[in-house]
This record gives C-alpha cells, structure tokens and sequence, in this order.
C-alpha cells in the first residue's frame, strides 16, 4: 500500500519502521477540509449501497486476444456480428473494420477503406463517411453511411467493394441524428428523413415493400425512436411491428415529466387506406404509454433509453420479454419488464383517449386478412385519437421496476442461462454513463423475481464511454465499443472472485463455481462444480464451515503519533469494521464512498499498541479481510526513516483523503 505524504504512515507493508509524530503539512486542517469538500459531496451522490455491483474489475483480458485498438479515435461506432462468428464487423469513419477474435489465439484487424464519393465541401466534417448500418444481405455486407450528407449504400463481398449509390433512409445525413432501420425479408422500415432540409417531423416508415408508407405528422411529439421488431403472430396477416420510443409530453403542466415513453404498433401487412388523405399512410397505428413507476417510494421513470427483447424459449410469442431501461431528470435509472402479450392486449382491447363515441368497425389498429384496406372512418378515427386509454404496465403482481438505481444506465443485453442445477437465469448486461458495465442477474419466477447487482465491469484498457455494446449468446461474449478501442469480454468472469469457496460462492455469479481449489466457469469445468442457489447464505454450502483467516501483518510505531490503518472494501454489500482487542473503533457501511475502509489514530497511546482485525460482514457471512499487530518503536529511528518515507508515492493518500479528512472533522 502506498503510504501518505509526511506527517502520517500508513500500514499497508509486512513488518516496517515509521518515523515518530511529524508535523502536518502547512495547510491548516480547516482549508484542507474546504478543498476535499466538493470531492466528498460529489462521491456521496453516487448510487444507493443496495443497488450498487457488489464487486468491481477491471477486464484486462488475455495479452492481444480480448482488446483490439482503432489507433485514431472513432467518435462513432456501429456494430455488426453474426452469432457464434469468432469476428465482429465495426464501422467507423470512412472506415469498415473487421476484427477477428479467435479462441486461444491472438486478435487480429483487417480494414478496408469507405471514403466519401463527393469531391470537394465547406466543411472538413461534413466530407467525412460515418458509417451507420451494417446489415447482412445474400453473400455480402450492405454497408451504409452519411458519405458527406449525401447518404449512400456500398455492398462489401469479398474485400471487394461495390457503390450502390445514393439511399435515402438507409443512413441520416449526419452521424448525430436519431435513426432506426429495420429489415425483415425483402423488406425496409427506416425512421430517417428522406430530404436533409424538408420534412422535418420525424416518421416512421415503409422504405422498400409492396407499398411505400408513413406514418401521420399527428401522431407522434418530436419522437426519438429506440427500438424496433417485427413480432409473427399466429396468423400471418395479424403480425406486427412494433417500436419503442419517447416524445414530447402533451400535458405542458409544470409538474408534468418533460418526456412520455411509447411503444407503437402497426400491422406488417398494412395496405394503406382507401382515400387520398390515406392511401399512403400508415392505417393501424396505435401508441400506448409504457409505465416504469415505483408507488411504494413514489419513484417515476419516464424517459425511455434502451430496449432488448428476450425471446421466449418455447417460442411462445406472447412471453417474450421486453426489458427497458428508463431514466429520470436526475439520471436515476430504472429496469422494467413487459411481455409482447400483454402488449398486445392493450392494443386490441383499449379504448382510445380522448374518444368517446363507438369505435368503428373494424376496431382502430385491427389487422384485416387478404390485403384488405383499412375503412376511411376507421382510419379518421385511429388517425385522430391514436392513443390508448389503457398503460402498458410492467410484469409481475406488484407491476413495479424489476430495480432501480442511481446508476445512470444507458443500455441494456440480456443473456438467458442455465446454472448447473437446471435453473433459469436472466442475466442483464448494463452499460453506464461512466464507461463500466453492470451484470444484474434476475432469478426466481416470472411473479416473484430476485434481483442481485453482482459485478462491475470497466471493459476498456482506456476507460472510456461505451458507444456500443452487442451480445453473442453462442458464444458467451460481449463485444463492447468505445472511440478508442473493441473488447470482447466473456460473460463467465470467475476469475475475478477472490476469498476462496466462500469468496466464490458468495459472488452468487451463475456461471461460476468452485471446483479443486478454483472458482471455475460451469462451461470449462472438467467435473461437478459446487455452486448454491441460496440468495442469501451461499457460503455455507462450502466444505470449510470458516473462511480463511487474514495473515498477520506487523508494523513498529513510535508513541504519541497519529497513523491510519486502511481495509480495501472489496464488498459493496458488505459492513467493514475495525476491531481492537475486542471493541469495534470503526465501521463502514455499504455505501460508504471511499475503496477503503480508514481507522485514523490522532494519538498512539499504550492502550492502543496490539492487534487490529479489519472485518467485513455479509448478512450471515463474516470474513477477516486484514489483521495488524502494532508494537512500540524506539523514537531514535525516526529522524533516518524519515526520508525514506518521504520519497514513497502518495496515489493511495489521495484516494483516501476524503474519507479521512471527513473522520477528522467527526472527531
């Protein structure tokens, strides 16, 4: 450990000399305190101690096998992988990188160049091509990107690349714009604007298809689009689209939330309407508002960030499961869960808000069979009143968040597992605003769920803020982008468990248990691995009945000195206390914002020379972290130890300055 500056030691080192009482720095204590003020109010708005990751690391990965640099940064990034593929197609600027991470073998990149087609621009930004889409067609890659705001598709097979032209709605004329595409078949559905300077109110539409159709200018507030999917329902003609988005909030009270989230529905099938007003619109759009709100401690989510949908594995499409991330005006964020059915349901049973005649015949969103049209009076009407009275609200009795956090949490990936017993797993894959990743597992049924933050995950070699994040569950990796670099992070991190059986257990991690000595992924294991489902008591199913005790560290100190002694918290969910003899001097709670727990010593007396026991406890699940013995030092080596002491590096003091300096105050 790397001790403070002059006029304090820390106790980090086997057996050690430390000099006798020094004086503090000039600066008083008073304007030290000032100083470290905003740092300690900015750590204390972190997040609430039961919804932080219990653990965090840093993902180094194997030496050139898990990281891969761009060398100049890519202010945006987009991601293509093909399931169970070892390689992950990444555009960027007037580039297209493949990356290729082979099993046991070292990564390697291979590019190829996309320049913009137009000769000469205004502005430098404006010539660059940002690619935007990568999606598979036939043997080839369809590449699309702003090619200096003049939007334009390239077809790569091969390492040979093929101009296919201009594409409106394929690519946004600048990388910052909103945009979603969705393909299904032979068919294109793109939200982006066709003309760079006209049509301005954002649409929803039908790009490529039988009929070229969008949505009304009506029906929609300033939309910012977030997901789409096509669902196949039990009949052909009834399937549907679906999109998540949020809007402007129609109701301009002051108190009212600034954004409403929206999930939308159109029938798939969709021929337009029978008039001139309808003919080349949408005729079966509904849009419902989706509901992310804590009663009990009046908590209300409203602006919608990330969308992913869990397919159900008997292929019900009714129990799919739609996770959605919200945030609210301060960047708290919550996780909520909804089901295609019961979505599905709002929309063909609801009345519509704001109507209150009898709805029409056929009843607004209705998919109709044989490529019939939508009625004229059915379409005014949908067109007219295109919302639902009724919320969609989440899964579950309670209808609540599955959690929420102080985290702002920005996307979302969810892996479906089985442990080694059978049981289910719903493992959530969340990037934050700081760069790091949180995996939440989400056990128990679908009415009472259980959910446990077990992992923070900084996936980068530079720490830096995640652009984009995919999911290979083949594979069992996560592919994540950020401007500098690409990881590939395998989802069974076991090795970052420390603390032995009970250590490993206690990480309640699903891919991970302890096998001859090791805390082992379940995929790797060459025998049965010894894993406990109890949420909150795991480490009893360890042979051991204790774990380990602490080796004995001693340090020699002069009287009459002050000297801290520092426990790193590994735990987040744990309590950390300092025990002397048998009085506990002092304790941190989960939450405490500082890596370590500090027990600061102004003045060593002879009561306070002995053993020190650095404790940390789990509900039933007490571990001794440190143990210090502290004997009495002859003052006469002060003065030569003093310089050497001088010259250590002071990067621990800073960090646990704030929480030291917050004890002087208490005291």
């Amino acid at each position: 450990m790397t001790p403070p500056p002059p006029g304090c030691a820390a106790l980090g080192a086997p057996r050690t000399r430390v000099p006798g009482p020094l004086a503090w720095s000039r600066l008083s204590l008073r304007r030290l305190l000032l100083l470290l003020l905003p740092l300690w109010t900015a750590a204390a708005s972190q997040g609430h101690p039961r919804s932080a990751p219990r653990i965090s690391t840093v993902w180094r990965g194997h030496a050139r096998q898990d990281h891969i640099d761009f060398g100049p940064a890519e202010p945006h990034t987009v991601l293509f992988h093909e399931p169970g593929s070892s390689s992950v197609w990444v555009g960027g600027r007037s580039k297209l990188y493949l990356f290729d991470f082979p099993k046991g073998k070292n990564a390697s990149v291979h590019m190829v160049n996309i320049n913009s087609t137009k000769g000469s621009c205004r502005d430098k930004r404006d010539c660059e091509n940002y690619i935007t889409l990568l999606e598979k067609q036939g043997e080839g890659l369809l590449v699309c990107g702003t090619n200096a705001r003049r939007p334009s598709c390239w077809i790569l097979v091969n390492d040979t690349v093929m101009l296919l032209g201009e594409r409106k709605g394929y690519a946004p004329f600048s990388p910052d714009e909103n945009s979603l595409v969705l393909f299904d078949g032979d068919e294109v559905y793109s939200t982006i604007r066709k003309q760079e300077y006209n049509g301005k109110i954002p649409r929803f539409r039908r790009i490529k298809g039988e009929i070229e159709l969008y949505t009304s200018d009506t029906v929609m507030q300033n939309p910012q689009f977030i997901k789409a999917t096509i669902v196949h329902q039990d009949h052909a003609y009834d399937d549907k689209i679906y999109y998540f988005f949020r809007e402007d909030n129609p109701d301009k009270n002051p108190e009212a939330p600034l954004n409403v989230s929206r999930v939308a529905q159109l029938c798939k099938g969709d021929q337009g309407g029978e008039s001139s007003l309808s003919v080349s619109k949408w005729n079966t759009f509904l849009k419902a508002m989706l509901v992310c709100s804590d009663a009990a401690t009046n908590k209300n989510f409203n602006r919608l960030q990330d969308v992913f949908l869990l397919p159900d594995p008997n292929g019900q499409w009714r129990d799919t499961r739609v996770y959605g991330v919200f945030s609210n005006p301060w960047n708290y964020s919550a996780v909520c869960v909804y089901s295609l059915g019961d979505i599905d349901k709002v929309f063909r049973t609801s009345s519509l808000k704001g109507y209150h005649a009898g709805l029409p015949n056929p009843r607004p969103g209705k998919c109709l069979p044989d490529r019939q049209p939508i009625p004229t009076e059915t379409f005014q009407v949908a067109d007219s009143h295109p919302e639902v009275v009724q919320r969609v609200e989440p899964m579950g009795p309670l209808k609540t968040p599955l959690f929420h956090s102080k985290y702002h949490y920005q996307k979302v990936v969810v892996h479906r597992m089985h442990a080694s017993n059978g049981e289910t797993f719903h493992v959530l894959y969340l990037t934050t605003d700081k760069g790091t990743i949180h995996k939440v597992v989400e056990s128990g049924d679908r009415e009472h769920s259980l959910v446990f933050n077990i992992l923070e995950i900084q996936p980068f070699h530079r720490a830096a803020a995640i652009q984009a994040m995919l999911l290979d569950a083949d594979r069992r990796k996560l592919y994540v982008s950020s401007q500098w670099e690409v990881s590939q992070v395998p989802l069974d991190l076991c090795e970052v468990y420390n603390g032995g059986c009970h250590g490993c257990l206690m990480a309640r991690d699903p891919y991970c248990g302890w096998y001859q000595d090791r805390c082992v992924s379940i995929y790797s294991s060459q025998g049965p691995v010894l894993q406990s489902i109890n949420p909150t008591e795991p480490h009893r199913e360890c042979p051991n009945p204790k774990p380990e005790e602490a080796p004995l560290q001693k340090v020699s100190l002069a009287q009459n000195s002050r000297y801290y002694l520092s426990c790193p918290m590994e735990s987040r969910h744990a309590t950390y206390s300092w025990r002397h003899e048998k009085n506990v001097e002092q304790s941190c709670e989960p939450g405490h914002q500082s890596p370590n727990c500090i027990l600061f010593i102004e003045n060593l007396t002879d009561l306070q020379y002995g053993h020190y026991y650095c404790e940390a406890q789990e509900g039933s699940y007490l571990r001794e972290a440190q143990h210090w013995e502290l004997l009495r030092e002859d003052g006469a080596m002060a003065s030569h130890l003093l310089g050497h002491a001088c010259t250590l590096a002071a990067s621990l003091w800073l960090g646990v300055m704030p929480t030291l300096a917050f004890g002087l105050l208490v005291h």
